[in-house]
């Protein structure tokens, strides 16, 4: 519009076409095609110079943008509703003229299509284009939003699925699956499958500092959890999390997947994660083998077999086998809890503070990174595995406790606390894993006393558990009380007052 005004100030002073042409720049029959505009919208000098830009531009374009006159001509399609589909989250303008051509077969070409819808719209959205080396990097994340899924087909009850998308660098070579969870072993499957459909292992992992990668994001020191350092590792790659300046080109390789997907899938239902994630391979099969990259004029399958495929690493002989890391301290009956199982250390460790590594088959036990006791992975059901090197010679002392000390309190608090604490320790097959429900019972009579505890214990031994647990539950319930009446004494009681079975005979 400045040069608009430029043209009619000019124009007024006099000057000709081709003089107006050479001062603002431009061409003279472009000169010629403003003061025709002008003259159609009813304008001479004054009035144009007296208005706005914004209503000189309205005055002179108004009801010509998207309508350029060429040799096609067919129906418009209704930009206001293109306008309204965009704005819905992974739409894009590729599918919405798959959409549009398959209903009018003879409109507008895709370059054309998106050419008028262009002109229509005010504003053009910004392209940052990257550029990456082949087999670099390899970008990671979960798309934003979810696809329902339903899991009960009568009440129409759903679940939210997440999506794993991940983009390599150089071929754009999308993978997706969808997970049930974000959490770490859906994660690190997610990878393996990845690398496994990829053929191989590029030089460096993306994530968008997803919570389930990266403990603690920092621009210069990154926390990334230690599972998925141990996978990296396995595949000889390194983790690279994304900077918060960074985090752009992490959201754009990303983008075009999770937009071509969830557009793709909007209108559908799903009634298992299995159907959901065959929706997808097929999607990515599509994506990947058929669609052509237009810039480039191959297929991502094509652009991963000549650009990425000669710089990727080998896969190992195995995928990576899921483990997991816990802080522990080691009880003084030098045993460690592991998702309810306790695992034997050598009894010198006692109290010590230690890592534990655990898969679906092993428990390994590290003090100070130095392996100190590895397992067979237990049940889980709050029993003890013990390997007889880790146990001391005799019965030695940890710290105050010892099996005499345990008596001792046991017989002080009650003759059912010392039975109930005798019976644990015998029916073990080493005296100290029943250092600790012993120690947890003798501490109860902290907060009920010593009458109450000896009364539950003597319920517990009635009904036969022996554990921690039921004396606990028989205090909070209450149920010490009814102690006596377990085991009534079947002797009748003579009294003159009561008159016995034969008076109602």
């Amino acid at each position: 519009m400045r040069d608009v005004r430029e043209i009619v100030r000019l124009r007024m002073a006099g000057l000709s076409t081709r003089q107006v042409g050479i001062r603002v720049g431009v061409a003279a029959s472009t000169v010629r095609l403003t003061l025709r505009r002008l003259e159609a919208a009813g304008l001479d000098g004054p009035g144009a110079l007296a208005l706005s830009e914004a209503a000189l531009e309205r005055r002179l374009f108004e009801g010509s943008a998207g309508k350029r006159p060429g040799h096609r001509r067919v129906d418009e399609p209704d930009w206001g509703r293109i306008r309204r589909e965009l704005q819905r989250k992974h739409v894009t303008l590729s599918i919405l003229w798959d959409e549009y051509i398959a209903e009018h077969p003879d409109g507008y070409r895709y370059s054309r299509f998106c050419e008028l819808y262009r002109s229509w719209e005010a504003r053009l959205p910004v392209t940052m284009r990257q550029t990456h080396a082949s087999g670099e990097k390899l970008f990671v994340d979960y798309a934003g939003d979810t696809v329902p899924v339903v899991i009960d087909r009568l009440t129409g009850e759903t679940r939210a699925a997440q999506i794993f998308v991940a983009v390599l660098g150089a071929s754009s070579f999308t993978y997706a699956e969808a997970t049930w969870t974000q959490t770490l072993p859906d994660w690190i499957e997610a990878h393996n499958r990845t690398l496994a459909a990829i053929g191989g292992v590029p030089a460096l992992l993306v994530p968008d500092n997803a919570r389930v990668a990266i403990i603690r994001a920092c621009l210069y020191d990154p926390q990334v959890n230690r599972t998925y350092t141990d996978m990296a590792r396995h595949y000889g790659t390194a983790i690279l999390p994304a900077r918060p300046r960074d985090k752009a080109k992490v959201e754009v390789a990303v983008l075009l997947a999770e937009r071509w997907l969830l557009g793709k899938l909007r209108n559908r239902a799903f009634y298992s994660l299995a159907e959901l994630n065959a929706a997808i391979a097929e999607f990515c099969r599509w994506l990947n083998e058929e669609r052509v990259v237009r810039r480039l004029g191959a297929t991502r399958r094509h652009l991963l077999e000549t650009l990425d495929r000669p710089a990727l690493k080998e896969l190992p002989a195995e995928p990576y086998v899921l483990a997991q890391w816990r802080r522990r301290r080691v009880g003084i009956d030098y045993h460690v809890e592991i998702e309810k199982h306790f695992y034997s250390v050598p009894y010198r460790h006692a109290r010590a503070e230690v890592e534990a590594r655990f898969t679906v088959r092993t428990v390994e036990i590290f003090l100070r990174g130095e392996r100190i006791a590895v397992h067979a992975r237990g049940s889980g059901n709050g029993k003890h595995t013990t390997i007889a090197e880790h146990m001391p010679s005799s019965h030695r002392r940890y710290g105050d406790w010892t099996i005499a000390r345990i008596h001792q309190e046991a017989a002080r608090l009650g003759p059912s606390v010392a039975t109930l604490c005798t019976l644990i320790l015998e029916r073990r097959p080493h005296p100290e894993q029943g250092f600790r429900a012993c120690i947890g019972i003798l501490r109860l009579a902290r907060s009920v006393g010593a009458d109450r505890l000896d009364a539950a214990a003597e319920r517990a031994l009635t009904i036969g558990t022996l554990t921690y647990g039921s004396v606990k539950s028989i205090l909070d319930h209450r149920l010490e009380r009814a102690a006596g009446t377990a085991s009534p004494d079947p002797t009748p009681i003579r009294h003159p007052n009561i008159r016995g079975g034969g008076y109602f005979h």
